[in-house]
């Protein structure tokens, strides 16, 4: 009984706290209506210039009787530059692409270096110095204790072939 004697004492007290409040806020609009008068019958503050347009200065093209650059073959689609070979037998390694290829480890030491390398197959190979591994004709050129180092052929988009560094590094993990 007493805990409901409380509550309901409470509850009075938040209602009569309530009412005073509003009694205060509802007070003479007297004040407010002066100010609100008084705000609009100021003149508006003048407003900023607007920004004076640039004249640019017009360009004629007159280059219609010079070289087009883009009509002329820059490439080594004569044959004379680096290119894959049609004719070599497909390594395993090349079936994968380059950045799912892993070195796990190298075995020997010096010009003797092998690497080992796991596919997405989890089979490990080795590879050494003259293996393509790579779906760019990637030849390896050279093994080091922490990386592979291969040359790839690839496209120039104009008919030649492009030489590419790239490096298959030791997988840390």
């Amino acid at each position: 009984m007493r805990k409901l004697d409380a509550i309901r004492t409470g509850r009075a007290g938040a209602l009569a706290l309530l009412a005073l409040a509003l009694a205060a806020c509802g007070g003479s609009k007297g004040d407010l209506e002066k100010w609100v008068a008084e705000v609009k019958a100021r003149p508006a503050p003048p407003l900023e210039p607007l920004p004076v347009m640039k004249q640019f200065e017009t360009f004629e093209y007159a280059a219609q009787d010079l070289r087009d650059p883009f009509s002329q073959n820059f490439s080594n689609a004569d044959g004379s530059g680096p290119r894959p070979d049609p004719n070599r037998r497909r390594q395993v390694l090349e079936q994968y692409p380059l950045d799912s290829l892993k070195m796990v480890g190298t075995l020997g030491k010096g010009a003797g270096m092998v690497a080992l390398v796991m596919a997405p197959d989890k089979v490990t190979y080795r590879v050494s110095p003259g293996n393509y591994m790579g779906q760019s004709d990637g030849r390896v050129t050279s093994i080091h204790e922490d990386r592979i180092d291969l040359v790839e052929l690839v496209p120039d988009g104009a008919g030649g072939w492009l030489e590419r560094p790239a490096t298959v590094a030791l997988d840390h993990n």
